[in-house]
């Protein structure tokens, strides 16, 4: 009896010429874009400058690029350095095997040399980007998709997933747990950007919150894989990975939340009016004002001092000719009383 499935491709690569179009990469970069695209966003939100998210991803990608192929070639180094195998496969990131484990971790530290560059505050770059990652996951998946792995038990749901015969995998339905992980990763995308909303949270946490959620959805999705994994104590290494990871993500949260409640309050010191760049315009600007304004202090107040100097020059002939008019007078009269003198004498 037929049954319903979802059809795999029958090649995960077409060339344009000479150039290979490869699904998976095509996957990985619709994921970096989707990231930066939102943490972008949410970095402006937080008071952050345009294009700061990006300037941080071009020291991210490369390194988380390098810690995905590093974890997946350690986890499983029988695929290339066992008897038979090549070495040189190894480089081959385009045939996938990308340990997202590795990839955070190495990609942190990418990111924490950029945000030293820039002099902001890691955790606050995590927070905005997390839902971001999240996405980017969800879309990185699909690669898995054209390469035909990370599929789980046989099975016969209508939305199994139809696998080809090839190396190391027989022909058959499976449970796509590549499209569990990918709706798993929107689900929580859509957790950190509501609890953020929500809870306002802060240094790191939103970052912590989104860990977390993906390593409880990792944990019983890795359960269902069937492909060849190193096991302990009867368990899948990436299961015991995802407890650990858990466990650190959610002690993180809770001393974070005690030692540093709410959020910061500046993610980006020169994003704000007046400093950074800007800033020594600014001050050049404010002392030109301050200097042009004492300066009209100064004029206004020396007219002030000016003009009682002035109008004594204009008062004081006036006060002189009354003095000599008086004494001119007094000389007209005199004589007039010498005259009666003698007259009086002969009397």
């Amino acid at each position: 009896m037929d049954i319903a499935y979802i059809p795999s491709p029958s090649t995960g690569v077409i060339h344009l010429g000479p150039i290979p179009l490869r699904g998976y990469a095509f996957c990985i970069i619709i994921g970096v874009f989707v990231a930066v695209w939102l943490g972008n966003k949410r970095w402006i939100a937080r008071g952050g400058k345009p294009g700061t998210v990006a300037d941080i991803a071009v020291w991210a990608v490369p390194f988380g690029l390098v810690g995905g192929r590093l974890y997946h070639v350690i986890t499983d180094y029988q695929l290339y350095f066992g008897e038979g195998r090549n070495w040189v496969d190894a480089f081959k990131i385009w045939e996938g095997g990308l340990g997202i484990w590795g990839a955070i971790a190495l990609g942190a530290v990418g990111a924490w040399i950029g945000c030293r560059l820039r002099g902001i505050p890691l955790p606050a770059w995590a927070d905005a980007l997390a839902p971001g990652i999240a996405l980017a996951q969800a879309c990185g998946r699909w690669g898995n998709w054209f390469n035909q792995e990370l599929y789980g038990r046989a099975t016969d749901l209508p939305w199994a997933v139809e696998i080809s015969a090839g190396p190391n995998r027989d022909a058959g339905t499976y449970h796509p747990t590549f499209l569990y992980e990918s709706l798993w990763c929107v689900g929580v995308a859509l957790l950190v950007i509501w609890a953020d909303r929500r809870f306002k949270l802060g240094h790191g946490r939103a970052f912590a919150l989104y860990v977390a959620a993906y390593c409880v959805g990792r944990g019983w999705i890795e359960y269902m894989r069937v492909d060849e994994a190193h096991h302990i104590l009867g368990v899948r290494l990436n299961v015991w990975t995802s407890i650990v990871v858990f466990v650190l993500a959610v002690v993180y949260f809770v001393l974070s939340a005690k030692l540093r409640p709410g959020r910061e309050e500046v993610v980006e010191p020169d994003a704000s009016g007046g400093e950074g760049k800007d800033e020594p315009e600014a001050k050049s600007k404010d002392k030109a004002e301050t200097k042009a304004e004492t300066k009209a202090e100064d004029e206004t107040d020396g007219t002030a001092d000016a003009g009682p100097r002035d109008s004594l020059p204009t008062r004081a002939p006036r006060a002189d000719a009354t003095v000599r008019e008086g004494a001119v007078k007094a000389d007209l009269r005199k004589p007039a009383v010498d005259a009666e003198a003698p007259e009086a004498d002969k009397a």
